[in-house]
């Protein structure tokens, strides 16, 4: 009988040890390893270089669980964050308040990606960079426009948007303007591939005049299909030393990026972007073209044809002519047309 009470309470004994490991391996899970967003989605908190424990603090517990910030604290102290706080972009999500914890503490960011659009000027493109990014669009264009970090590339302040590749990329927040600027020559030359390079070789244009001239084709027209031949046209052009007469670089002279007309007294402004006035290319892209038109350049159709005219349709392709007797019929097929909607 006594032998039975010893082995029950030995029994109840192990059953209570067990039951105490058992919470306390609930607590440490619910305190380390649950997520440690407050709202259960992913959130970000940014670090900058003036940043210090209080205002660390201040940006992380309003997005943190409060057991996850917790964590935080005491980590803190023990591995004396207070005086080595790295700056960057960090994500409080999902994963456990430990782990996220020392992401924070040890500066493991996550990337920010940045997309490179194809816009028309660089303080579009700086003011797209500086959302994403720590430095502000001023740095940027600063170095945009400045003829020593430009030549630093190989480009000139005109021709620096040649550099910019459309496409998404990584980065982490607080890269500075001139490794972005680092990154975006790597990307460039690896854009710039050995095929890519020999069809402009062949076309006889530098890398820079191909991108020159995609942007305008990119400005006229958005049917992909259409872009070799519209690049074609103004080969054609090149080759007889016509002027280009592109309507794009107009708008572009007179900063009149809307206009669906372009007017006579607009001809005749003198500035090397306008190329009724000057033979060749403008000075450099009109846009960061997209790779699309990049790619029609180099692969350009071949054909007679040294005129073209928006169709009447307004379908935002164009007819082609070979004669300017022709180009005329179709340019007062379009006039008519704009008259009809009355679009000035």
């Amino acid at each position: 009988m006594v032998k039975s009470k010893r082995k029950n309470k030995g029994t109840t004994s192990r059953w209570i040890i067990i039951a105490i490991f058992a919470v306390l391996a609930g607590v440490a899970y619910f305190l380390f390893f649950s997520g440690m967003s407050r709202t259960g989605k992913e959130k970000y908190v940014f670090i900058d270089e003036n940043d210090n424990i209080d205002s660390v603090y201040a940006k992380l517990q309003p997005i943190s669980t409060p057991q996850g910030f917790w964590v935080f604290k005491q980590l803190v102290g023990v591995m004396g964050y207070a005086n080595k706080i790295r700056p960057g972009r960090y994500t409080v999500g999902s994963s456990g308040s430990l782990q996220t914890s020392r992401h924070i503490i040890n500066g493991l960011q996550s990337p920010v990606k940045v997309t490179i659009r194809s816009v028309r000027t660089i303080e579009d493109l700086a003011t797209d960079v500086s959302k994403k990014l720590m430095f502000t669009s001023a740095e940027l264009l600063s170095r945009l426009k400045s003829k020593e970090v430009c030549k630093k590339y190989g480009y000139t302040p005109e021709t620096i948007p040649a550099m910019f590749i459309p496409d998404t990329y990584d980065f982490y927040w607080n890269t500075t303007v001139d490794k972005f600027l680092d990154k975006m020559s790597e990307e460039n030359k690896k854009f710039w591939n050995f095929e890519r390079k020999e069809k402009a070789k062949q076309a006889g244009f530098t890398e820079s005049e191909i991108v020159t001239l995609a942007s305008i084709v990119d400005e006229e027209t958005d049917n992909e299909a259409e872009m070799p031949k519209v690049a074609g046209m103004y080969i054609n052009r090149l080759h007889i030393n016509m002027p280009l007469q592109a309507d794009p670089t107009i708008k572009f002279a007179t900063k009149n990026f809307t206009a669906h007309r372009i007017y006579q007294k607009w001809l005749t402004v003198d500035n090397p972007y306008n190329t009724y006035k000057y033979r060749g290319l403008p000075p450099g892209p009109i846009r960061i073209p997209s790779v699309a038109a990049i790619d029609a350049v180099l692969n350009y159709v071949h054909h007679d044809y040294i005129y073209m005219c928006a169709k009447e349709d307004f379908s935002g392709t164009h007819n082609f002519a070979k004669t300017y007797e022709e180009h005329q019929v179709n340019a007062a097929k379009y006039a008519k047309a704009l008259n009809e909607r009355g679009i000035n």
